[in-house]
């Protein structure tokens, strides 16, 4: 009767969660997926069964196969460019550096800013003609990427991934930093106390050591990409051209400006269904294996 009582105050307590997941998370994809299998406006019955035609018409889309295109873009320079930039920041910032609170401050900060102040900020920056942008470009002598920056097919995507690097940054860096800083000091000291200099301590030691914060950072990175909408929706929305949309950005387009309800539900779940397989992968390979290998002893601060 105890271990029941037990059980039963447990599951009064579970059952808010559980019916907020099931009402706000699986009941969606659940009608995501059910109405992916219709020719559907948004107002009316679903009468226009068609199958999976919503779905095979996606990869014959030229637009959808860009998205995918555009994603895998992102994802790239993020791993290549912005977090090998945030990890050799914290590595700066994790020394003896006077003035490195404010600077750490500095950096973090537009994390804190949202997504759609970020992006009219830079909209502004890039607005061709009388923004910052075009005034530095005129003066480091680069007038042909005048007026260009979000509205050239080839130059929309850098400038995004440039925005996107502002933003994040500081997120990626202060994840790095706390990984430094766990770090126990006797662990470095005893490699110098060897002859180990300081890159072969960054090599050999610090890396490693900070590999599953550097693996949380890239699953995260990837995750960002796949999903990003709110940043290029209000900088260029899919533009010019359809050259900076993202899987997000077409799902909106088709499900609130074309009236395309059914394709764009095709198009969530087969995001959702990229988002799901690769944190299925994640959690079955990369973070199961560094649970069990975790480092629990605290470095110094």
């Amino acid at each position: 009767m105890r271990a029941w009582g037990s059980w039963a105050s447990v599951a009064w307590f579970l059952v808010p969660a559980l019916v907020l997941f099931l009402v706000f998370v699986l009941a969606p994809i659940a009608v995501a997926v059910y109405t992916g299998f219709f020719k559907w406006g948004g107002v009316g019955p679903m009468d226009d069964f068609v199958g999976f035609e919503n779905y095979a018409r996606l990869f014959d889309d030229p637009v959808f196969l860009g998205d995918l295109e555009r994603g895998l873009y992102l994802i790239a320079l993020s791993i290549t460019v912005q977090l090998p930039f945030a990890l050799f920041t914290a590595v700066l910032l994790n020394q003896r550096l006077r003035g490195r609170a404010v600077y750490r401050m500095l950096f973090f900060a537009p994390y804190v800013l949202s997504e759609v102040v970020t992006a009219v900020l830079f909209t502004m920056i890039f607005l061709p003609g009388d923004g910052m942008a075009d005034h530095l470009a005129g003066a480091l002598g680069l007038e042909g990427l005048q007026g260009k920056w979000l509205a050239d097919p080839s130059t929309v995507m850098p400038t995004l991934f440039v925005v996107m690097t502002w933003k994040y940054f500081g997120f990626h860096m202060m994840l790095f930093l706390a990984g430094l800083q766990s770090i126990p000091r006797e662990i470095l000291e005893a490699a110098s106390i060897d002859g180990a200099g300081a890159w072969q301590r960054l090599r050999h030691v610090t890396l490693p050591l900070l590999g599953p914060t550097i693996r949380i950072s890239v699953f995260l990175s990837v995750i960002g990409a796949i999903q990003l909408f709110d940043l290029v929706w209000v900088m260029t929305a899919g533009g010019p051209n359809h050259s900076s949309e993202t899987m997000a950005i077409s799902m909106f387009q088709f499900g609130f400006k074309r009236y395309q309800v059914g394709y764009a539900s095709a198009i969530s779940v087969v995001l959702f269904m990229i988002s799901l397989v690769f944190s299925l992968f994640y959690q079955r390979y990369v973070l199961r294996r560094d649970l069990s290998g975790a480092v629990t002893s605290g470095g110094a601060r």
